[in-house]
């Protein structure tokens, strides 16, 4: 069987992880993978990528608990998770899409307290099953270059306009 090196992950896994929230822009934010600020919501880019381009729709607001969200954040969080699947099939011509959720430890979240969406790019014969037999993931390009590619796209975005109500 052939090996396929991944460096970048182990730093992750081995990596003393620091109190506060990594979405929270009061706490442990990075600006540097921020795509979108939003009203109520942000884009962000996955520092650890399932994929090339996966994505991150966050509240601002600190919540965990999808009912607990406002129906404002609903609306902005739900239409920018639209807004980023067409700037990705716009930047990177995907085959499809994962966006899903991940909602308490037992789900899968590797952030519980602070939910939020992924949007992750998927192509024909892509390499994610290596993560399932090989415990590592391909990712095809460097975050700093998806970044560029992506981030002049969504300065085109504006914020949604508010119903009156």
């Amino acid at each position: 069987m052939d090996r396929i090196s991944a460096p970048w992950r182990m730093e992750y896994i081995k990596s003393q992880k620091p109190a506060g929230c990594i979405f929270c822009e009061d706490s442990l934010r990075s600006d540097e993978l921020l795509l979108y600020q939003g009203r109520r919501v942000f884009v962000m880019m996955n520092k650890y990528p399932y994929t090339s381009g996966h994505l991150m729709v966050v509240p601002v607001r600190h919540v965990n608990r999808l009912e607990a969200l406002l129906p404002e954040e609903r609306y902005e969080l739900f239409g920018l998770v639209c807004d980023c699947a067409g700037i990705l099939e716009k930047a990177m011509n995907p085959h499809g899409f994962n966006v899903g959720m991940n909602l308490g430890r037992a789900a899968g979240a590797g952030v519980e307290d602070h939910l939020h969406i992924h949007i992750v790019p998927r192509w024909n014969g892509d390499t994610n099953f290596m993560c399932s037999i090989g415990e590592v993931r391909v990712i095809s390009d460097e975050l700093k270059t998806t970044r560029a590619l992506l981030r002049e796209l969504f300065e085109d975005l504006t914020p949604p306009v508010e119903e009156a109500g």
